[in-house]
């Protein structure tokens, strides 16, 4: 078997996409689970923004991921300086669940979950 050796550069993003095709090689797993979606009483209108529950199972999944590594004390605060967000809006995207990031902010804790679990400091 061949074994390409990246630049040091893309280590970074070339990580992020291994840990996109697992999250979606696992959710590929329980996909019957995970695309049933939950009926509504009402119809949403199209176009509307989706929020946290049934109908998201990937951020369902971010969020399972992510509640480890901010457990520890000074964590969600450290988290939200990255991301130029206050720790309560941290806790109500991760804990609370009932909100969620911008596609910007989402992409980026996606990046610091990666450092962090691949033992870097991220910052």
């Amino acid at each position: 078997m061949y074994l390409r050796r990246n630049h040091p550069k893309l280590d970074l993003p070339v990580a992020l996409a291994d840990l996109i095709i697992a999250a979606s090689v696992a959710l590929a797993r329980e996909s019957a689970r995970a695309f049933r979606l939950e009926m509504r009483r009402h119809p949403a209108r199209i176009g509307n923004t989706l929020r946290p529950g049934g109908e998201t199972p990937l951020w369902n999944e971010l969020r399972r991921q992510l509640r480890p590594y901010l457990r520890q004390y000074g964590q969600q605060a450290n988290l939200g300086r990255l991301l130029g967000l206050p720790r309560q809006r941290i806790n109500a995207f991760v804990t609370g669940g009932g909100q969620m990031p911008d596609a910007e902010r989402t992409l980026q804790l996606l990046a610091w979950l990666l450092a962090v679990q691949q033992g870097r400091r991220p910052s």
